[in-house]
């Protein structure tokens, strides 16, 4: 029998073996193979990681941006030319079609491409001439040591949020990837470490709560950031904040689609159903709610239901595959036992995804499409986050009722609206509370030189991810006035 694979730790530049007798399978969730074990880190290694990354930072602060970013081109290529292998790798641990996975490491590589701008956009402002013979200007200098705990439904993209910024804004940082998912990291590492970067400036521990909150307490750790589900973002930002330290957790979400009369059936239904069912229900933009507005209950109902039927669900790696399976058979029985749940407050299951028979993967995490019909909008069911492939149909008569539904939930991640109309559309960006909207579109992410955005208890914290956002979130402003001329004048 083949041995199985013990992750290493990445401080200081070397690979090391953690000293933690403590060690989790990760398993192919489409086979039930264990890939690799990973440690579970203790918080003196996150410890030693730390302050590898502060002793690194006096020089790395020093280093000029336009240096620091030479850094991200090189990382940038090697991501280009190994992205087919990390889009494989990304499948393999995290369950995906390989498809999906290679859009997910295409957001990432345009996250390094944007923080490659930093000596543009970290540049500060100044005045002359604030009162006689004296001048004032505001710069940005970095933080220090900052850290991602990542979630492990896009191992190769999430990191990508923050990571690259903090590092051309000359911060030095360590990451904490998800224990399911830890491989894609790991390669991530290895072009990192191609790209000559001085030791001590990136940084790598695997681990679970132990190394989660020495990350959390750590005085030398400035800001933290965050994805994942909304308890755990409450949890994580008031330690964290507690601890004095700048932090941004992205939570859960329960992602309306609202359907007007007047939409394009045909596209809204592909796009819907791409929204559900794409890496099986398993991300933060995830359509989970489709509300049918005046006539289209009917034709939009039955239309989502055959397309749901139709969604060829297997092996990611596979051609032709069009869902893989959820992460883990907890994550299953949990999606499965909501299924009921919504069942027993009334809605039918329309389409049942439910145990299904995916032949020579019979070990999997699979479920299929699932669509509940005439769900209760005051039911548990739709308020609950399922994080799984299943759509909740509930109508409305009017617009106004949908908005307010959408305004009325605990979440305010994604709201989609589909019509033809300009004056509804811009009704529903100007009224619905959610931080990302779509029109005609399933899934809004923002692009890189774009934030990211969350409203509500999708979001805890005032700067997001990504371009502008992350600039400020690893920046520290400072305000210098100055008076050079010998002749006095008054400032105020």
């Amino acid at each position: 029998m083949e041995k199985v694979m013990t992750l290493p730790n990445y401080i200081n530049g070397q690979w090391c073996t953690s000293s933690t007798m403590e060690y989790l399978d990760v398993l192919n969730p489409a086979t039930a193979e264990i890939l690799v074990k990973v440690p579970l880190s203790p918080a003196c290694e996150v410890n030693e990681a730390v302050e590898a990354a502060a002793e690194a930072f006096v020089s790395w602060r020093r280093t000029p941006p336009t240096e620091r970013v030479q850094y991200l081109f090189k990382l940038k290529n090697l991501l280009e030319e190994n992205l087919e292998d990390l889009a494989r790798t990304i499948t393999l641990e995290c369950g995906k079609t390989l498809a999906e996975s290679q859009g997910e490491m295409q957001r990432a590589i345009e996250n390094v491409e944007v923080a490659c701008g930093i000596p543009m956009m970290m540049q500060g402002t100044n005045l002359e001439d604030i009162a006689r013979g004296i001048d004032e200007m505001m710069i940005r200098q970095p933080l220090g040591v900052a850290a991602v705990i990542a979630p492990f439904n896009f191992p190769g993209m999430i990191p990508f949020w923050f990571m690259p910024y903090a590092l051309a804004c000359g911060n030095t940082y360590i990451v904490k990837p998800s224990e399911k998912v830890p491989l894609t990291m790991q390669k991530i590492f290895q072009l990192l470490e191609k790209t000559g970067l001085p030791k001590g400036i990136v940084n790598l521990v695997n681990g679970a709560k132990e190394a989660v909150d020495a990350i959390l307490d750590h005085p030398k750790i400035r800001a933290i950031s965050f994805v994942g589900s909304t308890p755990v973002a409450k949890y994580i930002y008031s330690r964290a904040a507690a601890n004095g330290k700048r932090v941004q957790c992205q939570g859960g979400a329960k992602n309306p689609l609202i359907v007007l009369p007047d939409a394009d059936l045909e596209m809204t239904t592909r796009i819907a159903a791409d929204s559900a069912f794409g890496c099986a229900g398993q991300r933060c933009l995830a359509a989970s709610i489709a509300v049918t507005v005046g006539q289209t209950r009917h034709t939009f109902t039955e239309a989502i239901a055959e397309t749901a039927k139709k969604r060829v669900v297997g092996n990611g790696l596979e051609s032709g595959v069009e869902m893989g399976p959820v992460i883990t058979t907890q994550s299953k029985t949990r999606i499965e036992d909501l299924i009921q749940k919504g069942a027993d407050e009334g809605a039918t299951v329309l389409v049942d995804g439910r145990d299904p028979n995916i032949s020579g993967y019979e070990n999997g995490n699979f479920i299929r499409p699932t669509i509940l019909q005439n769900v209760d909008p005051a039911g548990e069911i739709a308020r609950t986050e399922i994080f799984g492939p299943v759509l909740s149909l509930i109508h409305l008569e009017t617009i106004e009722q949908a908005i307010a539904l959408i305004n009325s939930g605990q979440y305010g991640n994604m709201a989609c609206l589909f019509t033809t109309s300009g004056a509804a559309a811009r009704k529903f960006r100007y009224e619905a509370e959610a931080g990302n909207i779509g029109i005609n579109i399933g899934v809004a992410a923002p692009m890189a030189f774009f934030p990211f955005s969350g409203w509500k208890e999708s979001f805890f914290g005032d700067l997001h991810g990504q371009s502008n956002h992350a600039v400020e979130f690893f920046t520290q402003t400072k305000v210098v006035v100055e008076r050079w001329p010998k002749d006095w004048s008054r400032q105020f």
